[in-house]
């Protein structure tokens, strides 16, 4: 495998940017360079968030697919690639491999959910249509309303304050539009995926304790497609944030898993 094939992009989700992934970029280099030594990661932010935070988010995951690709190429970062990404991301993730499946080797896709395979009231929890509404309609202060995020989306944090404090210092540095979180939530709502697997080898990380999302949407997928699915019985919806070595571990196993079948199907050398 060529340099570019260790390319490991991340991918956000609502509202998100690569901030967001904290320390855990750290973590999963440490867990892959087992498997492939050169390894680099490209943490991508979607049109609306992050570095991006002044365009005008996409009311479809198509267009978010191509704004990630062109901007890989405007970094000198050729194909093929190997996606991990979470909610949202994962929408555009599932898209990308449907689309331009010889770009992509591998997709990790975390906490995410897909019509046509789960139903809205579990695709986007009940319990939070009153929260997102808070978010999006009133004026709360920078600190409540990451502090709400925060809550609706971790279990497992010892320090929540801290990250507060490095959410809303995202948050001042990029701040998110409201027409903008509403406008990635219609094109999370409106993305329909195809009901046949894409081609490129795909690994299912989910949250049993996911308040945001059923976690039994991801299990969904899982029998649709015939993906392996790995289950973390207690983490939030921040699966990375929570428990990022296990994300990590789990990612590095499976492609040992995989290189191992690989090498044992492979012909004898004559």
């Amino acid at each position: 495998m060529g340099m570019s094939g260790q390319t490991w992009v991340l991918l956000r989700g609502l509202t998100r940017e690569s901030g967001h992934w904290g320390d855990f970029p750290l973590r999963l280099l440490r867990a892959l360079r087992i498997q492939q030594p050169e390894v680099r990661l490209e943490l991508l932010d979607l049109p609306g968030s992050g570095d991006l935070h002044r365009q005008v988010s996409p009311t479809q995951v198509p267009a978010m697919v191509e704004s990630c690709r062109a901007e890989l190429l405007r970094r000198g970062v050729q194909p093929p690639y190997q996606l991990m990404a979470m909610s949202l991301g994962a929408l555009v993730a599932s898209d990308w491999a449907r689309r331009y499946p010889r770009e992509l080797e591998a997709a990790v896709l975390i906490n995410t959910s897909l019509r046509p395979f789960s139903a809205f009231f579990r695709r986007l929890r009940p319990s939070n249509y009153w929260s997102l509404l808070a978010l999006s309609l009133f004026k709360l202060s920078l600190r409540q309303r990451e502090a709400r995020v925060l809550s609706m989306t971790t279990r497992l944090q010892d320090q929540p304050e801290r990250v507060l404090d490095d959410w809303v210092a995202l948050q001042r540095r990029h701040p998110m539009r409201r027409r903008n979180l509403l406008r990635q939530l219609l094109a999370a709502l409106r993305y329909r995926a195809s009901p046949v697997c894409p081609a490129p080898p795909m690994l299912l990380l989910c949250s049993q304790g996911d308040e945001v999302v059923d976690w039994r949407c991801s299990q969904a997928i899982s029998r649709a497609w015939g993906v392996p699915l790995r289950l973390h019985a207690r983490a939030g919806h921040d699966l990375p944030l929570d428990d990022g070595d296990w994300v990590a571990r789990n990612v590095a196993d499976w492609l040992h898993v995989r290189e191992v079948v690989g090498q044992s199907t492979r012909p004898a050398p004559l």
